[in-house]
């Protein structure tokens, strides 16, 4: 079903409301000065839950495209659009009592992150080229300022700066690798150029050529995802970016990344065949997601081991998920993308409540360092406790929602018969359980310079806390719903 402009209107109702939200939040920042500091949060989780409601209603709509052929609409689309708005009302929930940002104006902070947040779900919506850029680039310059937010601090500029230059190389990469597909097939949209390639068949194309498109496109998809070699601007960023921001980056743009590097590859390099797909350009990409996927996973583990900094321990925590998370996609089975649609969905929570917990701990100690979370234990109980949580659901220890996210993935590379995958994932787990551990042990068992004032928590930050914590808790219980989800979800080819 494929929809003209007027038809797409019907079901383009969330990404109209965030359009609106944003002009609305801007107008408000201007004209209400006084109460601007209430509207625009208001403004912004008003909308954002709006267009959860919508999307939940479009979520019945037959499966189809909007704007002739421009954006998709089926079930892969609605996961990735309740996901990104689920994550837009989780940062702006822990960014309300962020001491980084109450010295800086917030009005524009709100705009901006409804304008990443539209961004992404054009993003992972995307089935024409054109559009993908578009929407990428929406993404990435308004990301560019809001890790760059704090103006009168020097390493949130200097982070902005080398997050603008990486974005510029590895996005011109990308560009100049649709211009060659546009070149070889004549076509933007992801399922005829799959279509160009089964219909003349690999030999009417140069295969140094499609490996060439292959090896640019990922690095723009590379980029958004942390992956390994375009994971160099990660720690940098991380650390010198408001935390918020950071929490923020660390999974909803990683996620958009994630669903358009799956849209791009299962769409328009492969063809559906029962359960699983076949390469259609015969080249082996896979066997490129493999090397990448092992380097991601154990440079970002290893590089984490040093680090002092919980901020930039984070980041190559982050980028170690990353790794794991592409192992999903290089056994060209159904199972795979669920299986990476489940570690995304268990990640929003466990690291996002990491983060609030650095969020917390600034707030009242002004520091990122582990080694001044000694004792914390005794000044904030709860705190420690669900810190320790986030911790061993990073980890994957059961029965812990990370452990399903592990789970699965592992599951579908031994089911393919990878199983060396498989044990170098879990190898990869076993070197992130020292660093996380290390956390826990700082927070719970370490005395030396240990502060005896009890660190205060707002009551919004308690109840967001517990919000992220339950999942990490009960999830592996009540886990059918989520995966019936999911496995629905995947159904983005004929014949799954």
């Amino acid at each position: 079903m494929v929809l003209d402009n007027l038809q797409s209107l019907h079901y383009f109702y969330p990404e109209l409301i965030l359009i609106t939200a944003i002009l609305l939040v801007i107008l408000c920042d201007i004209t209400f000065r006084r109460l601007r500091n209430i509207l625009n949060p208001l403004l912004t989780l008003g909308s954002l839950l709006l267009a959860i409601y919508f999307s939940i209603q479009i979520n019945q709509a037959p499966a189809g495209s909007l704007f002739q052929g421009m954006l998709a609409l089926d079930s892969f689309a609605q996961f990735f659009k309740l996901f990104l708005l689920l994550a837009g009302i989780l940062v702006v929930l822990g960014s309300l009592h962020a001491e980084e940002l109450s010295q800086v104006h917030q009005g524009e902070f709100f705009a901006l992150l409804l304008a990443v947040t539209l961004g992404m779900i054009l993003m992972a919506n995307s089935i024409n080229l054109a559009m993908l850029y578009l929407s990428l680039e929406l993404v990435s310059l308004t990301s560019y300022i809001m890790v760059g937010y704090l103006k009168g601090d020097r390493l949130s500029n200097e982070a902005s700066l080398k997050y603008i230059l990486f974005g510029a190389i590895s996005t011109g990469s990308m560009l100049y690798g649709f211009s060659l597909i546009y070149g070889m097939t004549g076509t933007l949209n992801l399922y005829t150029i799959r279509d160009v390639f089964l219909n003349q068949g690999v030999q009417g194309f140069d295969q140094f050529t499609i490996l060439l498109v292959l090896i640019l496109t990922l690095a723009g998809f590379g980029f958004k995802t942390a992956a390994v070699p375009f994971h160099f601007w990660c720690p940098d960023v991380y650390a010198g970016a408001p935390t918020p921001v950071t929490a923020f980056l660390s999974v909803a743009p990683k996620t958009a990344g994630f669903a358009i590097l799956m849209r791009f590859l299962f769409s328009s390099m492969t063809q559906p065949s029962g359960d699983q797909w076949s390469l259609v350009t015969g080249i082996n990409w896979p066997l490129v997601l493999i090397g990448i996927s092992v380097l991601t996973m154990t440079l970002g583990n290893i590089a984490a081991l040093t680090q002092n900094n919980l901020k930039r321990m984070l980041a190559y925590s982050s980028i170690a998920h990353a790794g794991y998370i592409l192992m999903g996609s290089v056994v060209l089975t159904g199972e795979g993308l669920k299986s990476m649609l489940v570690y995304m969905f268990v990640y929003l929570f466990m690291n996002l409540g990491a983060f609030l917990v650095v969020t917390i701990i600034y707030n009242s100690d002004r520091t990122f360092e582990i080694d001044d979370y000694h004792g914390m234990f005794k000044r904030a109980p709860f705190l420690a406790f669900t810190m320790g949580v986030f911790m061993l659901s990073l980890t994957g220890i059961p029965p812990f929602a990370g452990f399903l996210g592990k789970l699965y993935v592992f599951a579908a590379v031994i089911n393919k018969g990878l199983f060396w995958f498989a044990v170098v994932g879990t190898l990869n787990a076993a070197v992130a359980a020292y660093y996380y551990m290390r956390v826990i042990k700082a927070m719970v068992i370490e005395e030396e310079n240990v502060k005896t004032s009890p660190l205060q928590i707002s009551f919004l930050n308690q109840a967001l806390l517990l919000a992220l914590l339950v999942p990490n808790l009960i999830l592996i219980v009540f886990w059918n719903p989520i995966d019936r989800w999911t496995t629905t979800s995947v159904k983005l080819f004929s014949g799954l």
